[in-house]
């Protein structure tokens, strides 16, 4: 399977239009992005790029997991160039509804890889921002509530259909064939799910 080396760039990003809290925030504010991440490297934020992130600290003193969290709607700078300065335009109302990459990672070992995996996800399964190594260049979330260095993630959503995934939707009428009609492997596995967004944590620190 590919994995994903950049962030989600398709024009069907947006499976909701609103609603919508437009957040501003600096590049350096967001994670995981640049080199904000376990493995030290992820995708950089271009205008045409719509990851789900987490706002503020990483670490449990800086308030994680309780970070608010969202997609990235516009970034203002010079693409790809991971300047700490760079305006980005974030959506953080819950409800909204983005199509993004998803890793299927439930748990990590002690040694920090990747222990279990969902072969079966379903509609308003949980999804965290993991900043977590495994996860491809291009990849922001994952179905593990921890990271692999056991820190707890910020709550991103919960998996939801697409426009034209549930049935008589309103994209297209009859109903397309669904990601969650498929079973995954068991093991790490990268795939295109939609996302109601949630804000960010609730659960007490």
């Amino acid at each position: 399977m590919t994995m994903p080396a950049t962030f989600y760039e398709g024009t069907d990003w947006e499976q909701s239009s609103e609603p919508f809290i437009g957040i501003d925030a600096q590049e350096s504010d967001c994670w995981p992005v640049d080199d904000r991440s376990v493995g030290g490297a992820k995708d950089t934020l271009s205008d045409s790029k719509h990851p789900i992130v987490a706002i503020g600290g990483r670490t449990a003193a800086d308030g994680r997991p309780l970070n608010l969290t969202g997609v990235v709607v516009s970034f203002s700078g010079t693409d790809d160039s991971g300047t700490a300065t760079d305006r980005v335009v974030i959506n953080a109302h819950a409800l909204a509804i983005v199509r993004q990459y998803i890793s299927n990672i439930l748990t990590y070992g002690s040694d920090g890889d990747p222990a279990t995996f969902e072969t079966a996800p379903v509609p308003w399964q949980p999804v965290f921002v993991d900043d977590s190594a495994a996860l491809s260049n291009g990849v922001t979330c994952s179905l593990s509530p921890l990271n692999s260095a056991g820190l707890r993630n910020p709550l991103a959503g919960w998996l939801t259909y697409c426009q034209d995934e549930i049935a008589d939707g309103i994209a297209a009428g009859a109903r397309a064939t669904s990601t969650f009609d498929t079973s995954l492997a068991n093991a790490e596995t990268e795939q295109i799910y939609c996302v109601m967004l949630s804000g960010g944590g609730r659960e007490l620190a």
